[in-house]
Order: C-alpha cells, then sequence, then structure tokens
C-alpha cells in the first residue's frame, strides 16, 4: 500500500470528526434517505412477492427493514464499542440475498426465514472477530475487485429502471426526465463548490421532477392510500426452532452469501476512509473490522425482525466523494431518518412516488464514481503481474456470468440465482485466486518473542539462519538487519522510553519470513499500539511537523531500507508487513 499523500479528489468539507451545522446535517441526512430508502424497500417487496407471501407480511419487512437499516447506519457512524466503522456507511436490504430469502420464504415460510438470517449472522460475527487472520486473502486487490463488480451487477438494473415509463404516457418522458437529471448532477459536480455542491443531487432530482410532471409521470394514489403513521406489529412471524432438513439445508447458503456481504463490507469500509480525510490516511483495519461486526448486527436485527438482512450500501461512499460531508454527525442523522420513515408510512409513498428514471439517472453518477474508487484502491496497494491476473480475470468472469454468457443455461437454479449475480461470482474468483497465491508462495519460517529491546538477538540469530537457506550476500543480510531493527523499534512506539516500561507485561511478537528471489518479507506481529506507522512515517517526512527525534530517523531510516512498508491495525493485533529488495535488484 502506498504511503499517505494529499487526496486528489474533491476536497473535503467536513472530516468525521468536525461537526456541520444543523441545516447542514439535516438536508444531507434528507438527502441520503431520499436516495436510499427505495432500495431498501424494494428490495424487500421483491422478495416477499416473488415467494408469493401476505401483504401484512410484506408491510411489516418493509418497515422493519427501514428501522434495522437507521440503528445500524447510527451504529457505523457513532462505533459502539467495537462495532461501527466511525464512518457513514448506509446500511439497508441486501440484493446479495434475494435468491436464498425467496427459497427460505417458499420452503419455510417468513418464520424459517428469521431464524435462518439471525443465526448465520453469528457467523460473520465470528468472521469479523478474526478478520485479523484473513488478512493476506480479503486483500485490497480482492476488495478493490468487489467494488468495481459492483457497478458490473448494479448497472443493467439501474437501466431498467431508467427504461421504465409508466403506460399512457408520452414515449419521450423517460429519456427527457432522465438527460435533464443527468444534466443538472453532473454540471453541478463538475462546476459548483460549497454549499451548492452540497445540494447538487437534490437540485438534479428536483429538476428532473419537474420535467416529469409536465408529462404526467408522478401518481399520487400510493401517497393518499398510505396512513400517515403507524407499525404493523401483527405481521411479524416469530421463529421457527423445529431445526429440520429444510434448515440443514439452507444454512449453508445463507452463510456463503454473508461471506459475500462481508467482503462487500470490507471494500465499503476501506473505500469510505479514501474519501472521508483532506489528507490520504493508511487504511485503519480496526474501523473495517467495525464495519463488519456492524454489518452484522444488522444482520442479527434482521433475524431477529424478520425480514431481508443488511450491508453496506456502496453509494454512501460515492455521495461523501461528490458532497465532501464525512461528518459522523451526518451519519447519525440519516440512521434517524430512516427509523422516522419506518413510522410514517405515507412519507415513504411520497419518495417512492419519484419516478424510477430520476432515480436510476443519479444512481448512474453514484455507480460510475464507485468503479473508479474501486480502480484507485486496487492500483494504491501496489501492482504486479499476479494482482493484475487475479483483477482481471475476476472481473471478466463476473461479467460473463453477469451477463449469461457463462454456463448459466447448465447451471441448476439454484446455483444459477447465485453465480448469476457478476458481484458473487467475481468476488469468489478474486477470493480463490488470492488463496492459491497465498498457499503456492513460500513458506513462512517463523519465530515467537517479546516485543522489547531484549528480542533483538534472537531476532538477529533468527535472520542469519534464514539467511544462510537463501544464500543472501553480505549487503543483503545487513540490509535486512537494519530493516527489522527499525520495525521494532517503530512498533515499540514511544513505550519503550517510558519510565514504567519495566513494569508494563511484555508485548508478544511473531516474526514471520518469506523468501523470494532476490528479496524478502518481513510480517511482525504484535499487539495494538498508538498510532499507524504508515501515517507517522509520512509525518517523519514533513519538515513542519514535529515528532520524537528517536522516531523520526527510525522511521526516515525504515524509509530508505524497505521497498514497501504496510501496516494493518485491528482491535487485539498490529501488522507491520516489510519487503526488502537486495541492492541492486
Amino acid at each position: 500500500m502506498a504511503l499517505p499523500a494529499s487526496r486528489s479528489g474533491p476536497e473535503v468539507r467536513f472530516e468525521p470528526d468536525e461537526k456541520p451545522g444543523l441545516p447542514v446535517t439535516i438536508g444531507l441526512a434528507l438527502q441520503y434517505c431520499l436516495l436510499t430508502v427505495g432500495p431498501i424497500v424494494l428490495t424487500v417487496a421483491i422478495v416477499v412477492r416473488a415467494a408469493g407471501e401476505s401483504e401484512l407480511f410484506l408491510s411489516w419487512a418493509a418497515c422493519a427493514a427501514l428501522l434495522v437499516s437507521g440503528i445500524a447506519t447510527m451504529v457505523q457512524a457513532r462505533r459502539v464499542g467495537h462495532l461501527g466503522a466511525g464512518y457513514i456507511l448506509l446500511m439497508g436490504t441486501s440484493g446479495a440475498f434475494i435468491a436464498v430469502s425467496v427459497t427460505a420464504l417458499v420452503q419455510g415460510g417468513p418464520a424459517l426465514l428469521a431464524t435462518l438470517v439471525a443465526v448465520s449472522a453469528v457467523f460473520q460475527f465470528a468472521l469479523a472477530s478474526r478478520l485479523s487472520l484473513l488478512r493476506r486473502i480479503i486483500t485490497p486487490t480482492v476488495a478493490g475487485t468487489v467494488i468495481m463488480l459492483i457497478a458490473v451487477t448494479v448497472m443493467p438494473l439501474i437501466l431498467d429502471l431508467i427504461a421504465q415509463v409508466p403506460e399512457g404516457v408520452a414515449p419521450a418522458a423517460g429519456p427527457v426526465t432522465a438527460a435533464v437529471t443527468l444534466g443538472v448532477t453532473m454540471v453541478i459536480v463538475l462546476r459548483a463548490s460549497g454549499a451548492m455542491r452540497l445540494w447538487g443531487p437534490v437540485i438534479g432530482i428536483v429538476a428532473g421532477s419537474v420535467v416529469a410532471g409536465f408529462f404526467g409521470v408522478f401518481s399520487w394514489d400510493a401517497v393518499a392510500a398510505a396512513p400517515w403513521f403507524g407499525l404493523p406489529l401483527e405481521g411479524w412471524p416469530g421463529f421457527d426452532f423445529s431445526f429440520g432438513p429444510v434448515f440443514w439445508a439452507l444454512l449453508p447458503a445463507f452463510v456463503f452469501v454473508t461471506l459475500v456481504g462481508a467482503i462487500e463490507t470490507i471494500g465499503d469500509a476501506v473505500a469510505v476512509q479514501r474519501v472521508s480525510w483532506r489528507k490520504e490516511r493508511a487504511t485503519d483495519f480496526r474501523g473495517v473490522q467495525g464495519a463488519v461486526m456492524a454489518d452484522g448486527l444488522g444482520n442479527l436485527l434482521s433475524g431477529l425482525l424478520a425480514t431481508v438482512p443488511n450491508t453496506t450500501y456502496s453509494s454512501s461512499v460515492a455521495i461523501v466523494e461528490i458532497t465532501g460531508v464525512a461528518a459522523r454527525r451526518v451519519g447519525v442523522a440519516i440512521g434517524v431518518g430512516f427509523c422516522a420513515l419506518a413510522l410514517l408510512p405515507k412519507l415513504v409513498a411520497v419518495i417512492l412516488s419519484v419516478p424510477d428514471a430520476i432515480i436510476g439517472t443519479y444512481l448512474i453518477v453514484l455507480i460510475s464514481i464507485l468503479f473508479v474508487l474501486g480502480m484507485r484502491i486496487v492500483v494504491a496497494d501496489g501492482m504486479n503481474y499476479r494482482k493484475a491476473a487475479i483483477v482481471g480475470v475476476s472481473f471478466w468472469v463476473g461479467y460473463g456470468f453477469q451477463s449469461g454468457g457463462l454456463f448459466i443455461d447448465q447451471m441448476t437454479p439454484f446455483f444459477a440465482e447465485m453465480l448469476g449475480n457478476g458481484m458473487t461470482s467475481g468476488g469468489l474468483t478474486a477470493l480463490a485466486l488470492s488463496v492459491f497465491v497465498e498457499l503456492a508462495g513460500p513458506r513462512r519460517k517463523r519465530l515467537v518473542t517479546t516485543l522489547d529491546v531484549d528480542a533483538l538477538p534472537g531476532i538477529r540469530a533468527f535472520i542469519d539462519s534464514c539467511a544462510a537457506r537463501a544464500g543472501w550476500g553480505g549487503d543483503m543480510l545487513q540490509r535486512v538487519h537494519l530493516a527489522s531493527e527499525e520495525a521494532l523499534v517503530s512498533l515499540m512506539g514511544d513505550g519503550s522510553a517510558d519510565e514504567d516500561a519495566d513494569e508494563a507485561p511484555a508485548r508478544r511478537l511473531r516474526l514471520g519470513v518469506r523468501l523470494e528471489r532476490g528479496a524478502a518479507e518481513l510480517e511482525f506481529l504484535a499487539v495494538s499500539g498508538g498510532g499507524n506507522i504508515e501515517d507517522r512515517m509520512a509525518l517523519a517526512a514533513e519538515q513542519s511537523v514535529e515528532i520524537e527525534a528517536q522516531h523520526d530517523f527510525s522511521l526516515r531510516l525504515l524509509r530508505h531500507l524497505a521497498a514497501s512498508v504496510r501496516h494493518q491495525k485491528y482491535h487485539d493485533t498490529d501488522i507491520l508487513t516489510l519487503r526488502v529488495e537486495a541492492p541492486g535488484g
């Protein structure tokens, strides 16, 4: 991963820790709710109506989905304990669960769906708690590829949405309203600044809606029929605790789709960090871990309330990129808005009355930006021929399945539905190729010791034994020794200078060395310390920033000794990976 640099994208007006004024907060929250309430409710409607369930259950499931989305969105923004990313990540119903949810409803009804969703959520909590163990498999390359595949998966649906025009309306209504919405939105996105850019999406939608009004596209019948206030509690079905053959047959499928959703959440959590700060920072994997935990909380609540499972909405990353507002306060307001909408069916009906062509047109802008953001994540992780092969093959496999060109007709209906989703098939391909690269590579040699200066002689002896096997020259061996020493000092941080350091319990350190032709990869795993080493290295390169002299020298030296430095922070682990290349290699 490249070291932090200044962002090249639009200006960030409000960082996560900053507090915009109340008008901006409320305005953006309404905007986010306007663009997201439709997909949340429509996904539930697709699942329930495809399974032939009652309208009473549909009313309950839609309201429950909004409540869960609101709670999970607030947790993502505020970060309650280890739950939440600490960034604006909108939560909503997951399209990846449509196939398995319909199957569960058909074979066992809403009670079976509730049980399966709740049980599969436990798997996601387990995955999040051990996310550091999957760091070599669920890499930025995999996450960036999944984000790019979101565009492949969603764009056909968006184009179909734009093409939908009510019967009896002039054929020109769709293209004209779409063109006006897109034109106004792009002019504001490309040319506006300040407060105008914040309201750009709403202005584009209002402009398109005015044009749609002239064509008579709006229908207010659903709005008139909807009640002002209510929550259909009688639609909750309870649970199915029989745990029969149908449950055990469907549980692996739910767990599998939960893993796919977790990969998407990881990608979104990485992406939102890239667009939320004025100066680009190294990815804080504690936030990524918290995002997956909050995603699991959303799925657990979805199971308890018997509705379609949650996931992060990648469009929230693109909206942060466009508006330049990443304040947590806005994320909390969005969650409150979702909860309020769940109790106000008439307002939901008003929002859903916005023509499909207008919502679909603006989604094109969001998904297009998201696709480029996925590319940036892949490139920022460093590109070599292996990563290029993983990204290229996975992307086109996902496109092939999404377009129906790869063996879909020869598959059973279940696998055809599952793999027909480009994000699922392409993401699994990227995951499988990453696993193969990891398993087929040279085996790591490991040393377990303590994280203190007394461990240095043992580390030097361990590296000497590795050098003897690899046949390193004196210059290469010396460079690896120096890099390991500076990495040790950097991981120890300011604690090495504390007067009470001798009284503190020694932190454990695991050093892994993988030997390659003309290079060595060193991986240091330790209990989490303060700060991110990549960020501290960036500060060491800036003359205007004062940091402790010993660390300044150590980090500067580490920059020159290692070809690449990557630091990942989790709640329970610090991971520092160095690649040291032979001089002149």
